[in-house]
């Protein structure tokens, strides 16, 4: 039970809004310019895609409200004093008088979708509301529900409550099409198994640390160098033999683990910038990895990229590494490599 309701109850909430932002994704394809950049904020680069779902964020949490009091942590929504990331609903409630806290990122991976490249993902996670002392381990319930490009015909849906596994869904979005012979289909969701890789090394698999921007790829090309070097053995360049996919979004590189397709995947940006004596920069936040839960509980083993679990508190401003690993053979391989180096870097 959370807030005097079962988990159920508040999973089909996560999965009602994820799917409204998600045809409000679709719907927004029409408008001329996705990529174009609408504001800064602290935590990174709002565009103009971002800003067609935000609206939906706020109304829905205002009607929700009304059954259950909450405190919504987003990157971009201003509260009435315009202080960014935090907004308690409904409007005028005393934040300790909320029940919930949920962290949210409704378009994970913005820049691949606006681009029509590739899916972003809406991710979610509640927590019981302890005030600024809640942290990303406090949470309970989290879904993920995949923002599809204009050719894909489905999408997945992922969610977790603590403690009882993680699920999914492979559902046809045929409601959002105008063609007839697909919108007048009936096809229902099929079950999406979720099991992580069971291969014990990085040989002939998918494994990499993010480096997406200029800034650390440097680093991040040094350290996987190393680590398929000591793992595996001497790259043979005559052959691939680990293979690299920056995906632009956590919850994306999150599911690509818990589906099995990739096998080691790390994102250390704020560890990269310390060794690199600069300030911290573009990097992960907490609601960036908000869906951690799913992951988690269908087996990845998640780590702060030094060797401790993940965790942090619910804001939209505090830099997080992570480190994940597909079972605990690859990880007894790739993670004593990737410390020692790190160590050693940050002396």
């Amino acid at each position: 039970m959370l807030a005097g309701r079962p988990e159920s109850y508040f999973v089909e909430k996560l999965l009602t809004l994820g799917r409204a932002v998600r045809d409000a994704v679709i719907a927004a394809r029409s408008s001329n310019d996705l990529a174009g950049v609408a504001k800064q904020t602290s935590a990174d680069t709002i565009y103009t895609l971002d800003t067609h779902v935000e609206p939906i964020l706020e109304k829905f949490c205002e009607e929700w409200s009304r059954e259950v009091p909450l405190v919504l942590i987003a990157e971009g929504i201003e509260d009435e004093h315009g202080n960014e990331g935090k907004v308690v609903f409904p409007h005028g409630t005393a934040e300790a008088d909320a029940k919930i806290r949920i962290i949210c990122d409704p378009v994970d991976g913005t820049r691949g979708l606006m681009y029509d490249k590739r899916a972003a993902w809406f991710l979610a996670g509640i927590a019981p509301n302890n005030g600024d002392a809640t942290r990303l381990s406090d949470i309970t319930v989290a879904a993920q529900i995949e923002l599809p490009t204009s050719k894909q015909l489905l999408s997945d849906v992922l969610w977790a409550v603590k403690g009882q596994g993680a699920k999914g869904q492979r559902e046809f979005i045929y409601k959002t099409l105008t063609t007839p012979s697909f919108s007048e289909m009936d096809v229902d969701p099929t079950p999406l198994t979720l099991r992580s890789s069971q291969a014990d090394s990085l040989l002939h698999g998918f494994a990499q640390i993010s480096n997406f921007f200029p800034g650390t790829k440097e680093l991040s090309s040094k350290l996987m160098e190393k680590i398929v070097r000591e793992s595996i053995g001497a790259a043979d360049v005559t052959k691939g033999m680990v293979f690299d996919d920056q995906y632009i979004s956590t919850g994306g590189q999150f599911y690509e683990l818990m589906i099995g397709h990739d096998r080691f995947n790390a994102d250390l940006r704020p560890i990269f910038y310390q060794i690199q004596k600069q300030p911290p920069g573009l990097c992960v936040h907490p609601y960036d990895v908000a869906s951690m839960l799913i992951a988690q509980e269908a087996g990845i083993h998640l780590t702060n990229g030094l060797g401790q679990p993940l965790d942090g508190p619910l804001d939209v401003d505090t830099p997080l590494s992570w480190a994940a690993f597909a079972n605990q053979n690859i990880r007894a391989k790739v993670e004593p490599v990737m410390l020692a180096q790190l160590r050693a870097w940050l002396g």
